[in-house]
Protein backbone atom coordinates (compact mmCIF):
# COMPACT_ATOMS: atom_id res chain seq x y z
CA UNK A 1 0.00 0.00 0.00
CA UNK A 2 1.31 3.39 -0.78
CA UNK A 3 2.67 5.73 2.09
CA UNK A 4 -0.91 7.83 2.90
CA UNK A 5 -0.85 11.40 2.66
CA UNK A 6 -2.76 14.59 2.32
CA UNK A 7 -1.87 14.21 -1.30
CA UNK A 8 -3.14 11.26 -2.29
CA UNK A 9 -6.24 11.58 0.45
CA UNK A 10 -6.97 13.94 -2.75
CA UNK A 11 -5.92 17.65 -1.39
CA UNK A 12 -2.76 19.44 -3.43
CA UNK A 13 -0.85 21.95 -1.30
CA UNK A 14 1.03 22.54 -3.78
CA UNK A 15 -1.99 23.12 -6.22
CA UNK A 16 -3.35 25.29 -3.51
CA UNK A 17 0.31 27.30 -3.46
CA UNK A 18 -0.02 27.61 -7.27
CA UNK A 19 -3.15 29.33 -7.49
CA UNK A 20 -2.23 31.73 -4.61
CA UNK A 21 0.87 32.76 -7.15
CA UNK A 22 -1.13 32.83 -9.85
CA UNK A 23 -3.87 35.46 -8.65
CA UNK A 24 -1.96 38.15 -7.11
CA UNK A 25 -1.93 40.13 -10.04
CA UNK A 26 -5.03 40.20 -10.70
CA UNK A 27 -5.45 40.83 -7.13
CA UNK A 28 -2.82 43.50 -6.74
CA UNK A 29 -5.69 45.40 -9.91
CA UNK A 30 -8.26 45.54 -7.08
CA UNK A 31 -6.32 47.69 -4.44
CA UNK A 32 -7.46 50.76 -2.79
CA UNK A 33 -5.42 52.98 -0.26
CA UNK A 34 -7.21 51.74 2.88
CA UNK A 35 -5.71 48.39 2.15
CA UNK A 36 -3.35 47.04 4.60
CA UNK A 37 -0.94 44.71 4.24
CA UNK A 38 -0.85 41.64 0.99
CA UNK A 39 -2.18 38.43 0.22
CA UNK A 40 -1.65 35.47 2.51
CA UNK A 41 -2.45 37.15 6.08
CA UNK A 42 -4.68 35.19 7.82
CA UNK A 43 -7.29 38.39 7.11
CA UNK A 44 -8.01 40.93 5.37
CA UNK A 45 -6.75 44.33 6.83
CA UNK A 46 -9.03 47.48 5.59
CA UNK A 47 -8.64 51.21 7.09
CA UNK A 48 -11.54 53.00 8.17
CA UNK A 49 -9.68 56.32 8.59
CA UNK A 50 -10.95 57.56 5.29
CA UNK A 51 -14.89 57.39 6.89
CA UNK A 52 -14.16 58.85 9.93
CA UNK A 53 -15.20 62.20 9.14
CA UNK A 54 -18.63 60.51 8.34
CA UNK A 55 -21.19 62.00 10.46
CA UNK A 56 -22.53 58.09 11.68
CA UNK A 57 -21.31 55.81 9.17
CA UNK A 58 -23.04 52.59 8.66
CA UNK A 59 -21.69 49.65 7.13
CA UNK A 60 -23.42 47.55 5.02
CA UNK A 61 -22.97 44.36 3.81
CA UNK A 62 -24.19 41.51 1.46
CA UNK A 63 -23.37 37.65 0.74
CA UNK A 64 -24.29 35.47 -2.26
CA UNK A 65 -23.77 33.05 -4.70
CA UNK A 66 -24.13 32.62 -8.43
CA UNK A 67 -26.74 29.69 -8.35
CA UNK A 68 -27.15 27.29 -11.14
CA UNK A 69 -26.07 29.36 -13.14
CA UNK A 70 -22.46 27.83 -12.58
CA UNK A 71 -23.35 24.86 -14.55
CA UNK A 72 -23.08 27.30 -17.62
CA UNK A 73 -19.41 27.86 -17.11
CA UNK A 74 -18.78 24.26 -16.74
CA UNK A 75 -20.34 22.65 -19.80
CA UNK A 76 -18.38 25.75 -22.12
CA UNK A 77 -15.55 25.20 -20.25
CA UNK A 78 -15.48 28.96 -19.60
CA UNK A 79 -14.35 30.52 -16.02
CA UNK A 80 -13.69 34.19 -16.52
CA UNK A 81 -17.00 36.13 -16.06
CA UNK A 82 -18.44 34.17 -13.22
CA UNK A 83 -16.76 36.00 -10.63
CA UNK A 84 -17.94 38.87 -12.41
CA UNK A 85 -21.62 37.99 -11.02
CA UNK A 86 -20.10 36.84 -7.77
CA UNK A 87 -19.36 40.31 -7.16
CA UNK A 88 -22.49 41.66 -8.59
CA UNK A 89 -24.83 40.00 -6.91
CA UNK A 90 -23.05 41.24 -3.27
CA UNK A 91 -22.79 44.73 -4.38
CA UNK A 92 -25.47 45.58 -6.65
CA UNK A 93 -27.39 44.91 -3.23
CA UNK A 94 -25.08 47.14 -1.10
CA UNK A 95 -25.83 50.13 -3.18
CA UNK A 96 -29.36 49.51 -3.00
CA UNK A 97 -29.10 51.37 0.41
CA UNK A 98 -26.82 53.69 -1.17
CA UNK A 99 -23.72 52.64 0.19
CA UNK A 100 -20.10 52.56 -1.38
CA UNK A 101 -18.77 48.93 -1.35
CA UNK A 102 -15.39 48.93 0.74
CA UNK A 103 -14.46 45.29 0.04
CA UNK A 104 -14.77 41.66 -0.86
CA UNK A 105 -13.86 38.63 -0.03
CA UNK A 106 -14.74 35.44 -1.96
CA UNK A 107 -14.80 31.82 -1.20
CA UNK A 108 -14.34 28.70 -3.96
CA UNK A 109 -15.45 25.30 -3.06
CA UNK A 110 -13.99 22.75 -5.82
CA UNK A 111 -13.45 18.57 -6.07
CA UNK A 112 -9.77 19.33 -7.33
CA UNK A 113 -7.89 22.22 -7.35
CA UNK A 114 -6.91 22.85 -11.21
CA UNK A 115 -4.49 26.24 -10.61
CA UNK A 116 -5.52 27.82 -13.83
CA UNK A 117 -9.33 27.49 -13.59
CA UNK A 118 -8.94 28.91 -10.12
CA UNK A 119 -6.90 31.77 -11.50
CA UNK A 120 -9.40 31.93 -14.12
CA UNK A 121 -12.19 32.09 -11.39
CA UNK A 122 -10.69 34.84 -9.67
CA UNK A 123 -9.65 36.71 -12.74
CA UNK A 124 -13.50 37.01 -12.85
CA UNK A 125 -13.90 38.30 -9.17
CA UNK A 126 -11.00 40.80 -9.57
CA UNK A 127 -12.64 42.59 -13.01
CA UNK A 128 -16.25 42.62 -10.99
CA UNK A 129 -13.95 43.90 -7.91
CA UNK A 130 -12.26 47.27 -10.42
CA UNK A 131 -15.90 47.93 -11.91
CA UNK A 132 -17.76 48.29 -8.21
CA UNK A 133 -13.88 50.45 -6.84
CA UNK A 134 -13.99 47.94 -4.29
CA UNK A 135 -10.98 45.65 -2.73
CA UNK A 136 -10.31 41.96 -3.30
CA UNK A 137 -8.73 41.66 0.38
CA UNK A 138 -8.82 37.70 0.52
CA UNK A 139 -10.58 34.84 0.02
CA UNK A 140 -10.61 30.91 0.33
CA UNK A 141 -10.22 28.03 -1.53
CA UNK A 142 -11.06 24.81 -0.34
CA UNK A 143 -10.59 21.30 -2.07
CA UNK A 144 -13.32 18.79 -1.35
CA UNK A 145 -12.13 15.60 -2.46
CA UNK A 146 -15.20 12.97 -2.50
CA UNK A 147 -17.54 15.54 -1.52
CA UNK A 148 -18.02 17.46 -5.77
CA UNK A 149 -16.55 15.92 -8.67
CA UNK A 150 -13.36 17.20 -9.80
CA UNK A 151 -14.41 19.10 -12.21
CA UNK A 152 -16.63 21.12 -10.81
CA UNK A 153 -16.32 23.86 -8.16
CA UNK A 154 -18.95 26.64 -6.32
CA UNK A 155 -18.73 30.12 -5.76
CA UNK A 156 -19.86 32.70 -3.14
CA UNK A 157 -18.71 36.11 -1.98
CA UNK A 158 -19.33 38.63 0.70
CA UNK A 159 -18.81 42.51 0.31
CA UNK A 160 -18.73 45.62 2.95
CA UNK A 161 -19.77 49.29 2.30
CA UNK A 162 -20.27 51.89 4.17
CA UNK A 163 -22.75 55.14 3.99
CA UNK A 164 -23.14 57.79 6.29
CA UNK A 165 -26.43 57.26 7.93
CA UNK A 166 -28.04 60.48 7.06
CA UNK A 167 -27.10 59.31 2.91
CA UNK A 168 -29.04 56.03 3.37
CA UNK A 169 -31.43 54.87 0.97
CA UNK A 170 -34.17 53.16 2.58
CA UNK A 171 -37.46 53.95 0.42
CA UNK A 172 -39.39 55.75 3.43
CA UNK A 173 -39.52 58.74 1.12
CA UNK A 174 -41.36 57.44 -1.57
CA UNK A 175 -44.83 58.26 -1.81
CA UNK A 176 -47.60 58.15 -4.87
CA UNK A 177 -46.77 59.96 -8.39
CA UNK A 178 -42.83 59.44 -7.75
CA UNK A 179 -41.47 57.92 -11.19
CA UNK A 180 -40.45 54.56 -11.27
CA UNK A 181 -36.86 54.28 -13.27
CA UNK A 182 -35.82 50.45 -14.80
CA UNK A 183 -32.29 50.22 -15.46
CA UNK A 184 -31.49 47.63 -18.29
CA UNK A 185 -30.39 44.49 -17.75
CA UNK A 186 -27.09 42.21 -19.82
CA UNK A 187 -29.35 39.39 -19.66
CA UNK A 188 -30.88 36.97 -16.93
CA UNK A 189 -28.25 37.76 -14.68
CA UNK A 190 -28.02 35.28 -11.94
CA UNK A 191 -31.54 34.22 -10.69
CA UNK A 192 -33.78 31.82 -12.47
CA UNK A 193 -31.28 29.71 -13.96
CA UNK A 194 -32.68 26.46 -12.15
CA UNK A 195 -35.86 27.20 -14.42
CA UNK A 196 -33.37 28.41 -17.90
CA UNK A 197 -31.93 24.65 -17.18
CA UNK A 198 -35.65 23.29 -17.81
CA UNK A 199 -36.39 25.55 -20.75
CA UNK A 200 -33.29 24.58 -22.43
CA UNK A 201 -30.97 21.42 -23.32
CA UNK A 202 -28.01 21.60 -21.15
CA UNK A 203 -25.42 20.43 -23.26
CA UNK A 204 -22.42 21.69 -25.06
CA UNK A 205 -24.04 21.34 -28.10
CA UNK A 206 -27.38 23.55 -27.67
CA UNK A 207 -25.09 26.14 -25.83
CA UNK A 208 -23.01 26.43 -28.89
CA UNK A 209 -26.06 26.91 -31.03
CA UNK A 210 -26.31 30.05 -32.71
CA UNK A 211 -29.73 31.77 -32.81
CA UNK A 212 -30.23 34.82 -35.19
CA UNK A 213 -32.51 36.68 -32.82
CA UNK A 214 -30.06 36.51 -29.55
CA UNK A 215 -27.07 37.89 -32.51
CA UNK A 216 -24.76 35.18 -30.64
CA UNK A 217 -25.04 31.48 -29.37
CA UNK A 218 -27.22 30.47 -26.84
CA UNK A 219 -24.38 30.13 -24.08
CA UNK A 220 -23.05 33.49 -24.54
CA UNK A 221 -26.29 35.25 -24.03
CA UNK A 222 -26.87 32.78 -21.18
CA UNK A 223 -23.01 33.39 -19.24
CA UNK A 224 -23.20 37.34 -19.88
CA UNK A 225 -21.98 38.79 -16.95
CA UNK A 226 -24.28 40.81 -14.35
CA UNK A 227 -24.23 44.35 -14.74
CA UNK A 228 -22.63 46.04 -11.94
CA UNK A 229 -24.24 49.47 -11.03
CA UNK A 230 -22.37 50.78 -8.49
CA UNK A 231 -20.94 53.48 -10.88
CA UNK A 232 -24.27 54.33 -11.85
CA UNK A 233 -25.29 54.81 -8.40
CA UNK A 234 -22.66 57.39 -7.79
CA UNK A 235 -23.19 58.67 -10.86
CA UNK A 236 -26.61 59.43 -10.05
CA UNK A 237 -26.20 60.71 -6.27
CA UNK A 238 -23.49 63.37 -7.27
CA UNK A 239 -25.89 64.47 -9.92
CA UNK A 240 -27.56 65.46 -6.26
CA UNK A 241 -30.79 63.51 -7.34
CA UNK A 242 -32.44 62.46 -4.27
CA UNK A 243 -32.64 59.07 -5.03
CA UNK A 244 -35.60 57.44 -2.89
CA UNK A 245 -35.47 53.87 -3.71
CA UNK A 246 -33.45 51.53 -5.38
CA UNK A 247 -34.50 47.80 -5.93
CA UNK A 248 -31.92 45.07 -7.15
CA UNK A 249 -33.97 42.88 -9.69
CA UNK A 250 -32.76 39.14 -8.20
CA UNK A 251 -34.48 35.73 -7.56
CA UNK A 252 -37.92 36.69 -7.73
CA UNK A 253 -38.20 39.48 -10.59
CA UNK A 254 -40.44 42.08 -10.54
CA UNK A 255 -43.28 40.91 -7.95
CA UNK A 256 -40.99 40.08 -5.13
CA UNK A 257 -37.79 42.86 -5.53
CA UNK A 258 -39.77 46.19 -6.06
CA UNK A 259 -41.83 46.63 -3.43
CA UNK A 260 -38.93 45.49 -0.74
CA UNK A 261 -38.48 49.34 -1.50
CA UNK A 262 -41.92 50.00 -1.08
CA UNK A 263 -43.26 52.02 2.09
CA UNK A 264 -46.40 50.46 3.55
CA UNK A 265 -49.61 52.22 1.19
CA UNK A 266 -48.00 52.23 -2.20
CA UNK A 267 -47.67 50.34 -5.29
CA UNK A 268 -45.26 50.24 -8.30
CA UNK A 269 -47.78 50.20 -11.67
CA UNK A 270 -45.24 49.00 -14.21
CA UNK A 271 -45.90 49.45 -17.92
CA UNK A 272 -44.79 46.45 -19.77
CA UNK A 273 -45.13 48.26 -22.77
CA UNK A 274 -42.71 50.94 -21.47
CA UNK A 275 -39.89 49.10 -22.89
CA UNK A 276 -39.04 46.15 -25.94
CA UNK A 277 -38.46 42.96 -23.98
CA UNK A 278 -35.61 41.49 -25.13
CA UNK A 279 -34.90 38.81 -27.55
CA UNK A 280 -33.52 36.50 -24.74
CA UNK A 281 -36.67 36.57 -22.62
CA UNK A 282 -39.17 36.28 -25.48
CA UNK A 283 -37.20 33.14 -26.52
CA UNK A 284 -37.01 31.43 -23.12
CA UNK A 285 -41.11 32.02 -23.24
CA UNK A 286 -41.81 30.76 -26.50
CA UNK A 287 -39.90 27.37 -25.96
CA UNK A 288 -40.39 26.82 -22.37
CA UNK A 289 -44.49 27.71 -23.00
CA UNK A 290 -44.05 30.14 -19.38
CA UNK A 291 -46.82 32.13 -18.75
CA UNK A 292 -46.15 35.80 -18.18
CA UNK A 293 -47.24 35.88 -14.29
CA UNK A 294 -44.28 33.09 -14.12
CA UNK A 295 -41.66 34.93 -16.03
CA UNK A 296 -41.98 38.70 -14.36
CA UNK A 297 -42.30 36.63 -10.83
CA UNK A 298 -38.82 34.36 -11.83
CA UNK A 299 -36.70 36.36 -14.46
CA UNK A 300 -34.92 40.68 -14.40
CA UNK A 301 -37.23 40.36 -17.82
CA UNK A 302 -34.21 42.98 -19.01
CA UNK A 303 -33.92 44.91 -16.02
CA UNK A 304 -31.66 45.29 -13.56
CA UNK A 305 -32.42 47.78 -11.38
CA UNK A 306 -35.58 50.01 -10.78
CA UNK A 307 -35.00 53.18 -9.12
CA UNK A 308 -37.70 55.85 -7.53
CA UNK A 309 -37.47 59.43 -7.76
CA UNK A 310 -39.60 62.74 -7.71
CA UNK A 311 -41.29 63.34 -11.37
CA UNK A 312 -39.37 66.89 -11.32
CA UNK A 313 -36.06 64.34 -10.76
CA UNK A 314 -36.31 62.06 -13.55
CA UNK A 315 -34.71 63.80 -16.59
CA UNK A 316 -31.67 64.10 -14.69
CA UNK A 317 -31.80 60.55 -13.28
CA UNK A 318 -31.73 59.72 -16.63
CA UNK A 319 -29.15 61.69 -17.48
CA UNK A 320 -26.75 60.44 -15.30
CA UNK A 321 -27.46 57.03 -15.93
CA UNK A 322 -26.26 57.42 -19.70
CA UNK A 323 -23.54 59.27 -18.31
CA UNK A 324 -22.09 56.18 -16.46
CA UNK A 325 -22.63 54.06 -19.29
CA UNK A 326 -26.33 52.22 -18.32
CA UNK A 327 -29.54 52.54 -20.25
CA UNK A 328 -32.21 54.04 -18.37
CA UNK A 329 -36.06 54.56 -18.92
CA UNK A 330 -39.64 55.20 -17.12
CA UNK A 331 -41.27 51.84 -16.63
CA UNK A 332 -43.59 53.15 -14.22
CA UNK A 333 -44.93 55.42 -11.23
CA UNK A 334 -45.79 54.25 -7.86
CA UNK A 335 -49.63 54.93 -6.72
CA UNK A 336 -51.63 54.65 -3.46
CA UNK A 337 -52.62 51.29 -2.60
CA UNK A 338 -51.91 48.03 -0.63
CA UNK A 339 -48.26 47.07 -1.26
CA UNK A 340 -47.08 45.09 -4.00
CA UNK A 341 -46.91 45.85 -8.16
CA UNK A 342 -49.06 45.93 -10.94
CA UNK A 343 -48.47 44.94 -14.37
CA UNK A 344 -50.16 46.21 -17.01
Amino acid sequence: MAELNYKNAGVDIEAGYKSVEMIKGYVKETMRPEVLGGLGGFSGAFSLKAIKDMEDPVLLSGTDGVGTKIKLAFLLDKHDTIGIDCVAMCVNDVICAGGEPLFFLDYIACGKNYPEKIAMIVKGVAEGCKQSECALVGGETAEHPDLMPEEEYDLAGFAVGVVDKKDMIDGSTIKPGDTLIAVKSSGVHSNGFSLVRKVFDMTKESLETYYDELGTTLGEALLAPTRIYVKMIKEIRKSGVDLKGCSHITGGGFYENIPRMLPDGTKAVVNKNSYELPALFKLMQKKGNLDEHMMYNTFNMGVGMVLAVSPEDADKTLEAIKASGEEGFVIGSVEAGEKGVEIC
